[in-house]
Protein backbone atom coordinates (compact mmCIF):
# COMPACT_ATOMS: atom_id res chain seq x y z
CA UNK A 1 0.00 0.00 0.00
CA UNK A 2 2.83 2.39 0.89
CA UNK A 3 4.69 1.58 -2.35
CA UNK A 4 1.65 2.25 -4.54
CA UNK A 5 0.98 5.52 -2.71
CA UNK A 6 4.59 6.57 -3.24
CA UNK A 7 4.40 5.74 -6.97
CA UNK A 8 1.14 7.70 -7.27
CA UNK A 9 2.66 10.74 -5.55
CA UNK A 10 5.74 10.53 -7.78
CA UNK A 11 3.55 10.34 -10.92
CA UNK A 12 1.48 13.31 -9.71
CA UNK A 13 4.67 15.30 -9.05
CA UNK A 14 6.00 14.56 -12.54
CA UNK A 15 2.66 15.58 -14.06
CA UNK A 16 2.61 18.86 -12.12
CA UNK A 17 6.20 19.70 -13.12
CA UNK A 18 5.44 18.86 -16.77
CA UNK A 19 2.30 21.04 -16.70
CA UNK A 20 4.23 23.93 -15.17
CA UNK A 21 7.03 23.68 -17.74
CA UNK A 22 4.57 23.34 -20.62
CA UNK A 23 1.73 25.72 -19.77
CA UNK A 24 2.64 28.07 -16.93
CA UNK A 25 6.36 28.87 -17.06
CA UNK A 26 6.84 32.23 -18.79
CA UNK A 27 10.45 31.69 -19.80
CA UNK A 28 12.46 34.32 -21.65
CA UNK A 29 12.44 35.83 -25.11
CA UNK A 30 15.83 35.17 -26.70
CA UNK A 31 17.53 35.90 -30.01
CA UNK A 32 20.32 34.24 -31.95
CA UNK A 33 23.41 36.01 -33.20
CA UNK A 34 22.24 38.07 -36.20
CA UNK A 35 23.81 36.76 -39.42
CA UNK A 36 23.68 40.26 -40.91
CA UNK A 37 23.54 43.78 -39.49
CA UNK A 38 23.13 46.75 -41.83
CA UNK A 39 23.65 50.51 -41.46
CA UNK A 40 22.35 52.68 -44.27
CA UNK A 41 19.48 54.66 -45.73
CA UNK A 42 15.77 53.93 -45.96
CA UNK A 43 13.70 54.59 -49.07
CA UNK A 44 10.83 52.11 -49.11
CA UNK A 45 8.81 53.32 -46.10
CA UNK A 46 9.41 57.05 -46.21
CA UNK A 47 9.63 59.66 -48.93
CA UNK A 48 13.05 60.70 -47.64
CA UNK A 49 15.58 58.22 -48.95
CA UNK A 50 18.40 59.83 -46.95
CA UNK A 51 17.03 58.80 -43.53
CA UNK A 52 19.17 56.43 -41.49
CA UNK A 53 18.08 52.88 -40.68
CA UNK A 54 19.41 49.76 -38.98
CA UNK A 55 18.57 46.29 -40.24
CA UNK A 56 19.29 42.85 -38.86
CA UNK A 57 18.23 39.26 -39.48
CA UNK A 58 17.85 36.91 -36.53
CA UNK A 59 15.86 34.07 -35.00
CA UNK A 60 13.67 35.07 -32.06
CA UNK A 61 12.61 32.20 -29.80
CA UNK A 62 11.09 31.49 -26.41
CA UNK A 63 12.89 29.50 -23.71
CA UNK A 64 9.49 28.15 -22.57
CA UNK A 65 6.96 26.02 -24.43
CA UNK A 66 4.29 28.63 -23.74
CA UNK A 67 5.85 31.14 -26.14
CA UNK A 68 6.05 34.93 -25.90
CA UNK A 69 3.84 37.72 -27.22
CA UNK A 70 6.05 40.51 -28.48
CA UNK A 71 4.44 43.95 -28.53
CA UNK A 72 7.25 45.95 -30.14
CA UNK A 73 10.98 46.11 -30.76
CA UNK A 74 13.52 48.89 -31.06
CA UNK A 75 17.28 49.34 -31.20
CA UNK A 76 19.60 51.95 -29.77
CA UNK A 77 22.84 52.92 -31.46
CA UNK A 78 25.58 54.54 -29.38
CA UNK A 79 28.83 56.15 -30.49
CA UNK A 80 30.78 57.94 -27.78
CA UNK A 81 28.35 60.33 -26.09
CA UNK A 82 25.81 60.07 -28.93
CA UNK A 83 22.80 57.80 -28.46
CA UNK A 84 19.94 57.35 -30.96
CA UNK A 85 16.78 55.25 -30.69
CA UNK A 86 15.46 53.64 -33.88
CA UNK A 87 11.92 53.10 -32.65
CA UNK A 88 9.89 52.29 -35.79
CA UNK A 89 9.95 48.53 -36.28
CA UNK A 90 9.21 46.84 -39.62
CA UNK A 91 9.59 43.07 -40.04
CA UNK A 92 9.09 40.30 -42.59
CA UNK A 93 10.68 39.10 -45.79
CA UNK A 94 11.60 41.12 -48.90
CA UNK A 95 8.19 40.99 -50.56
CA UNK A 96 6.11 40.95 -47.37
CA UNK A 97 7.32 43.66 -44.99
CA UNK A 98 4.90 44.85 -42.30
CA UNK A 99 4.93 47.57 -39.68
CA UNK A 100 5.61 45.79 -36.39
CA UNK A 101 2.50 45.67 -34.23
CA UNK A 102 2.84 42.44 -32.33
CA UNK A 103 4.37 39.05 -32.97
CA UNK A 104 3.93 35.64 -31.35
CA UNK A 105 7.28 33.96 -30.79
CA UNK A 106 7.08 30.22 -30.18
CA UNK A 107 9.50 27.77 -28.59
CA UNK A 108 10.56 26.77 -32.13
CA UNK A 109 11.20 30.41 -32.99
CA UNK A 110 10.65 32.71 -35.95
CA UNK A 111 13.32 34.04 -38.34
CA UNK A 112 12.63 37.46 -39.87
CA UNK A 113 14.27 40.55 -41.27
CA UNK A 114 13.94 43.43 -38.79
CA UNK A 115 14.19 47.02 -40.05
CA UNK A 116 14.48 49.83 -37.49
CA UNK A 117 13.76 53.37 -38.64
CA UNK A 118 14.03 56.79 -37.05
CA UNK A 119 10.85 58.33 -35.65
CA UNK A 120 9.26 60.96 -37.92
CA UNK A 121 10.14 63.88 -35.65
CA UNK A 122 12.75 65.47 -37.88
CA UNK A 123 15.72 63.85 -36.13
CA UNK A 124 18.46 62.31 -38.24
CA UNK A 125 21.50 60.21 -37.54
CA UNK A 126 24.77 60.23 -39.42
CA UNK A 127 26.95 57.13 -39.47
CA UNK A 128 30.28 58.71 -38.60
CA UNK A 129 33.53 56.81 -38.13
CA UNK A 130 33.98 55.22 -34.73
CA UNK A 131 33.09 52.41 -32.35
CA UNK A 132 29.36 51.66 -32.07
CA UNK A 133 27.28 49.72 -29.58
CA UNK A 134 24.03 48.34 -31.00
CA UNK A 135 21.47 47.21 -28.40
CA UNK A 136 18.28 45.30 -29.30
CA UNK A 137 15.22 45.69 -27.07
CA UNK A 138 11.81 44.00 -27.01
CA UNK A 139 8.62 45.03 -25.24
CA UNK A 140 6.57 42.02 -24.14
CA UNK A 141 2.84 42.13 -23.44
CA UNK A 142 2.06 42.76 -19.75
CA UNK A 143 5.70 43.60 -18.97
CA UNK A 144 6.31 47.26 -18.12
CA UNK A 145 9.89 47.78 -19.28
CA UNK A 146 11.48 46.58 -22.52
CA UNK A 147 14.01 43.77 -22.08
CA UNK A 148 17.42 43.91 -23.69
CA UNK A 149 17.84 40.91 -25.97
CA UNK A 150 21.42 41.50 -27.06
CA UNK A 151 24.25 43.98 -27.48
CA UNK A 152 26.86 44.16 -30.25
CA UNK A 153 30.08 46.11 -30.76
CA UNK A 154 30.67 47.31 -34.33
CA UNK A 155 33.25 49.57 -35.97
CA UNK A 156 32.74 52.02 -38.84
CA UNK A 157 36.01 53.04 -40.52
CA UNK A 158 36.76 56.50 -41.94
CA UNK A 159 36.43 55.27 -45.54
CA UNK A 160 33.15 53.46 -44.78
CA UNK A 161 31.73 56.60 -43.13
CA UNK A 162 32.65 58.56 -46.25
CA UNK A 163 30.96 55.97 -48.51
CA UNK A 164 27.81 56.05 -46.34
CA UNK A 165 27.24 59.67 -47.36
CA UNK A 166 26.00 58.33 -50.71
CA UNK A 167 22.23 57.74 -50.86
CA UNK A 168 22.45 54.19 -52.22
CA UNK A 169 25.31 53.03 -50.00
CA UNK A 170 24.94 50.56 -47.18
CA UNK A 171 27.36 49.03 -44.70
CA UNK A 172 26.93 45.31 -43.98
CA UNK A 173 28.33 43.50 -40.96
CA UNK A 174 28.30 39.76 -41.71
CA UNK A 175 28.82 37.29 -38.88
CA UNK A 176 31.82 35.01 -39.22
CA UNK A 177 31.14 32.03 -36.92
CA UNK A 178 34.64 30.64 -37.34
CA UNK A 179 36.21 33.91 -36.16
CA UNK A 180 33.42 34.78 -33.70
CA UNK A 181 33.21 38.35 -35.01
CA UNK A 182 31.64 40.52 -37.69
CA UNK A 183 33.41 41.53 -40.88
CA UNK A 184 32.13 44.61 -42.69
CA UNK A 185 31.81 45.70 -46.30
CA UNK A 186 30.17 48.55 -48.21
CA UNK A 187 27.51 47.81 -50.85
CA UNK A 188 26.47 50.60 -53.22
CA UNK A 189 23.70 48.54 -54.85
CA UNK A 190 20.96 48.96 -52.24
CA UNK A 191 17.59 49.44 -53.92
CA UNK A 192 14.24 50.46 -52.39
CA UNK A 193 15.59 50.18 -48.86
CA UNK A 194 15.69 46.37 -49.07
CA UNK A 195 18.69 44.18 -48.40
CA UNK A 196 19.85 42.37 -51.54
CA UNK A 197 21.63 39.03 -51.50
Amino acid sequence: MDISMGISLLALSVSLVTAWLTWFKRGKLLMTQPTTIFFGKESSFTNESNRAKVYLRTLLYSSARKGQVLESMHVTLERGETKQNFSIWVHGEKNDLNRGSGLFVSYEGVTLNHHFLLPPDGSDFKFLAGDYTLSVFAKLVNITKPVQLSKFSLVVSESQAEDLKQKQAGLFFDWGPDQGSYYSHIDIKILHGLVND
